[in-house]
């Protein structure tokens, strides 16, 4: 679908609205307290989702972390920026990699220089770690963070007993520690986050905070850990919802909280199968890694007082696919002269806009393994136990009813063949638009 402009109108006179996204790693539909943990304590989450707009049916465009930043970063979906499938031959890159997101994509931030957006990435990258493909080659000024995943260049010791994950920490294209201490990272992040800020009060500014967790290994500071209930991961959560808080508190404390919207998401479900060290999908079927919806909806919340209306549940389908269109018409920009897949939601963030019928397409790699239409999602392939489960096929596919269902227990395929036929079409179509953009 291509993405379409509305409901906003940029002043000449006016600086345009600075724009936060924080997105974490494999946190789960249900590990926040606003989304229904009972033990995990998030309080400033909890104040942001209140003063702002709570989403329950917000997608990520992949279960795993790679393919997931492209979409975000985009408003692509990874089979078109090929960061998935083709020369990725794994879910995410590695790094031994020598590819990364190709300099031609255009990404939010080289949307934002249109007016002038000052722009700093910080945290998990996971897009390509070689020069030609970091954070300050994709239109972002400052880069302070890992350049992919928490767990990568693990080194063992002599003995084979123990070791080491070996991640180096970056500022721009320049490693300043390695390995870097990740008891501290959080807070780190959150200090480089302030700073920008406070240095950018007087310009326009785009910040894209990209938590290293709660990803496994998981690590608090001690002023976090040994603080919840639900146990390390608790306590990272909890220093995930701190972080925020502070941003949020930065934002007042300088009088920009009434000119910036800050989108709190994270980039994939729970990692099921780290038990205990993993997080939880809620009521939502399965985790990381699969298309079942525990893998791919997600907790978002959004805040930007006087303009989005305050202690609201919105329960339209959106994406971090609609990120890029809905900042460009923010920022008064242009869009981008390529096929996008996502929609511009002002209308949806200023509480202005009805329900509708929309359709999503969930990716396991480069196969189309399920396509949602308004209520209903059709299977045609199934896999769990992320990463080496066994692929199912199924014709008929599965359907389900998400709006009665959302925990995907009740296939009702023989019931309603009509809604098969129009999910086909809708496959077909977009696997179409596909092949021609490839």
């Amino acid at each position: 679908m291509n993405a379409k402009q509305e409901g906003f109108s940029s002043s000449t006179k006016e600086k345009p609205p600075n724009i936060i996204v924080i997105f974490v790693d494999d946190m789960g539909y249900g590990d926040l307290s606003c989304f229904g943990h009972p033990t995990i304590i998030t309080p400033h989450l909890d104040k942001m989702a209140e003063e702002g707009m709570r989403f329950t049916q917000f997608y990520v465009p992949a279960s795993v972390c790679t393919p997931s930043r492209a979409g975000l970063l985009t408003g692509r979906y990874p089979i078109r920026t090929g960061m998935v499938g083709g020369i990725m031959k794994r879910d995410v890159l590695f790094p031994d990699d020598d590819f990364g997101l190709m300099q031609e994509e255009v990404t939010i931030a080289e949307m934002l220089k249109q007016k002038d957006y000052a722009t700093m990435a910080i945290g998990k990258w996971h897009l390509g770690h070689l020069p030609e493909f970091l954070p300050t080659s994709q239109g972002f000024d400052i880069y302070y963070g890992i350049p992919y995943s928490n767990d990568m260049d693990y080194q063992r010791s002599k003995d084979g007993q123990s070791g080491i994950f070996n991640v180096p920490l970056m500022e721009n294209e320049n490693i300043i520690e390695r390995p870097v201490d990740q008891h501290t990272i959080t807070k780190r992040y959150t200090e480089k986050s302030l700073e920008f800020i406070s240095n950018n009060k007087n310009n326009a500014f785009f910040l894209y905070l990209a938590h290293s967790m709660p990803h496994i290994p998981l690590f608090a500071s001690d002023d976090f850990q040994g603080n919840s209930k639900r146990g390390l991961y608790g306590d990272v959560v909890e220093e995930l919802d701190w972080s925020t808080g502070q941003i949020i508190k930065k934002l007042k404390e300088l009088n920009l909280d009434k000119n910036t919207i800050v989108i709190f998401t994270s980039d994939n479900g729970p990692w099921l199968s780290k038990k205990e060290r993993g997080g939880s999908s809620g009521l939502l079927k399965d985790g990381k890694g699969t298309t079942w919806e525990g893998g791919m909806r997600v907790p978002m919340i959004a805040w930007w007082p006087k303009t989005i209306p305050g202690n609201l549940v919105n329960e339209n389908l959106t994406s971090t696919l609609d990120f890029l269109p809905t900042f460009t018409n923010l920022s008064g920009s242009k869009l981008p002269n390529t096929e996008l897949d996502g929609m511009d939601i002002t209308k949806i963030l200023k509480g202005e806009a009805s329900a509708y019928q929309r359709s999503f397409i969930y990716y396991r790699r480069n196969q189309v393994y399920a396509v949602r239409h308004g209520k209903w999602k059709a299977h045609f392939i199934t896999q769990t136990n992320y990463p080496a489960g066994p692929k199912n096929f199924h014709d008929p596919p599965l359907l389900y009813d998400l709006e009665a269902d959302p925990s995907e227990k009740y296939d009702i395929s023989e019931n309603h063949p009509e809604v098969l036929e129009k999910i086909k079409t809708i496959k077909a179509e977009h696997e179409a638009s596909v092949g021609n953009e490839n």
